[in-house]
């Protein structure tokens, strides 16, 4: 009846057949090749440069509402002009005007929308991974305008974070808009967030590194290329509207050699723990205000008393303090001072992001980084002078090596530190000690500044990216040779008489289907050989009832796994392209799990060495005299 190798199969004859009933190969479903591009890329990429326009605008209108703000709030003046809250003659009234902030932010986050909360980044990165990447419409409008209110009355945040979040939700709306896929609608939003942080700092290349490792999740060329060509898009808005000079510039730094690097990744590595620090602090505040007796509208005004109290003895905390990170990287802050105004921004920072406003994150970690890694480095200078360390890099990697503990986007912290001052040379060192800052990071943390919102709501947020194991194992590896056939003009008859003989094979769940000369015509089921409402009379071919499902030997592991979905089956005979009516094989779902035996194996190798070396040292240490 049936023979254990696909060169075997038999048939018993049978009656007269109409071929014509038969699905014709021509019809079988194969796996579809999705291309690298498409014409849907360039046109996911033209209304990313649109988007990036909108963002670029965005962030000089919002820019110039924070002044607004800033201005009538601290000095009494109907004035556009970006200033600091340092220089306000308000005395202790100055007490009042984060409070008075805080409440119309409460108010609009409980009337309008909660999502305002927050610094812009975590939402965005949830609404990707859990939302469909559907940002509400109205947070376009209501995050700017409640973030401006916030940071304008004194708020210790940075303008970038409502910058970001509003360019991910014009994204966003825009994809809601069309009828477009959820991956492109994601590529839409990280779109927009990316050129809200290029149009804020001048940084295109950091801003594609922070939407591939925190809103993309992913490396494509058709995600990164729509990101590319909007960030290059926004960054030319903003070199229009401000010129083409660094947001932090600072007077140029020496290739640093020898030890001097070695200190650099120490330094690295210290600023990594007070990330983490700084991390649990702000959730441990928020915490603390989850236990408050009172609805959570009037938190963000309680957490402004602590931003006026710290404001009025040391007035430079207020505000973005961008200015404050220039004077850092600078050295023209120093000593005591610099002590003060890092320790100082940190607590406002805290307690005021803790109890749920609306601001930014990047700029307060960057004052605060840049802040210890210039005290740190003036305190190595002191202990090792002739190293040849400079306070500058060295605040310039606390800068940055602060962000990379923090949020473990590596990469856009080296980048975005040499993007906004353009000294080159801080390139290894900015390496180094981000790297260590990562280290120490990983070691001491599982979830980020970014992710602990998220995590914290029971859901799993990735902390890595890797190949798809199954992208990288070929069918031909996988599949089973060994194929039990059936013969297309066997008699139904026939078949179950052979299925009650319990011969080999007769336990499989599905069996391709040939014909005389071995060539392929569909393939059928235990189910269907059994199903009642076929007479015993009908042949094989009679009973097949759709195509048959291929996979080609050179398709991935992948693409089988995706079309056994796509078409509802649990098995797809295999061929060749040379032969694509001869079967080679035979492929399961089973054959496809344990095809991650390999993958298992080998990690299992690989900690089974670390165990028993680590046994080992244990062993000599018991011998030592």
């Amino acid at each position: 009846m049936a023979d254990s190798q696909i060169s075997g199969a038999s048939t018993t004859g049978g009656l007269p057949v109409d071929t014509s009933l038969a699905p014709a190969l021509e019809a079988a479903r194969a796996p579809s090749q999705i291309p690298l591009v498409s014409l849907r890329t360039i046109y996911i990429s033209a209304l990313s440069i649109v988007i990036a326009c909108a963002a670029g605008v965005v962030a000089r209108v919002l820019t110039a509402l924070i002044g607004l703000i800033t201005n009538l709030s601290f000095f009494g003046r109907f004035s556009f002009a970006f200033n600091s809250p340092a220089g306000n003659h308000l005395g202790a009234y100055v007490i009042f005007v984060p409070v008075l902030g805080g409440l119309i932010v409460g108010v609009i986050a409980r009337f309008g929308s909660e999502a305002i909360r927050g610094h812009g980044i975590p939402e965005a990165m949830e609404q990707v991974l859990f939302g469909g990447s559907r940002v509400p419409p109205r947070i376009t409008f209501l995050k700017p305008l409640s973030a401006a209110i916030a940071i304008g009355t004194g708020g210790p945040f940075g303008a970038e974070g409502p910058i970001i979040a509003t360019g991910a939700a014009l994204g966003s709306l825009v994809g809601q808009l069309l009828k477009i896929t959820a991956d492109e609608r994601k590529t839409l939003l990280a779109a927009g967030a990316a050129a809200g942080m290029t149009a804020t700092f001048g940084s295109p290349v950091s801003a594609v590194l922070l939407a591939i490792e925190l809103l993309l999740f992913e490396y494509r060329p058709r995600s990164i290329i729509p990101v590319a060509l909007a960030c290059v898009t926004a960054q030319a808005v903003r070199i229009a509207f401000v010129g083409t000079m660094p947001i932090f510039a600072m007077p140029n730094v020496v290739q640093p050699h020898g030890y001097a690097l070695g200190m650099y990744v120490l330094l690295g590595a210290l600023v990594g723990v007070a990330a983490v620090l700084a991390t649990r602090a702000v959730y441990g505040v928020e915490d603390l205000f989850d236990r408050l007796p009172i609805h959570w509208m009037w938190w963000p005004a309680i957490g402004a008393v602590a931003v006026g109290v710290v404001g009025y003895f040391a007035p430079h905390t207020m505000g973005v303090g961008y200015d404050n990170i220039e004077n850092i990287v600078s050295g023209n802050i120093l000593g005591r001072a610099l002590m003060v105004l890092f320790i100082l921004k940190f607590v406002s920072w805290a307690i005021s992001l803790g109890s749920g406003t609306s601001g930014g994150t990047l700029a307060p970690l960057f004052t605060i980084g840049g802040g210890l890694g210039s005290v740190l480095g003036a305190t190595a200078l002191a202990f090792f002078p002739n190293l040849g360390i400079d306070i500058r890099m060295a605040a310039l990697v606390g800068m940055a090596a602060m962000f990379a503990g923090a949020s473990r986007a590596l990469l856009t912290s080296v980048v975005f530190a040499f993007e906004t001052t353009r000294q080159p040379v801080s390139l290894l060192p900015l390496l180094g000690g981000c790297a260590a800052a990562f280290l120490v990071s990983s070691l001491l943390m599982r979830h980020t500044i970014m992710t602990e919102k998220i995590a914290r709501r029971g859901v799993r947020v990735l902390a890595e990216y890797s190949i798809d194991y199954l992208d990288q194992v070929l069918v031909r590896t996988a599949a089973t040779r060994d194929v039990v056939a059936l013969a297309a003009d066997d008699t139904l008859a026939a078949v179950r008489a052979w299925f009650g003989s319990h011969a080999v094979g007769t336990g499989h769940q599905g069996f391709p289907v040939l014909d005389r000369d071995q060539h392929l015509v569909g393939v059928v089921t235990r189910r269907d050989i059994f199903d009642p409402a076929n007479l015993e009379t009908l042949s094989l071919r009679q009973i097949l009832k759709r195509p048959p499902a291929i996979v080609f030997e050179d398709n991935s592991l992948r693409e089988a796994a995706d079309h056994i979905v796509k078409e509802n089956v649990g098995r797809l005979a295999v061929v060749t392209r040379e032969e694509p009516r001869k079967v080679t094989g035979w492929l399961t779902r089973s054959d496809i799990l344990s095809a991650h035996r390999q993958r298992l194996d080998d990690a299992s190798l690989s900690h089974r060495a670390i165990n028993i070396r680590a046994i080992r040292l244990n062993r000599s240490a018991e011998y030592q005299p």
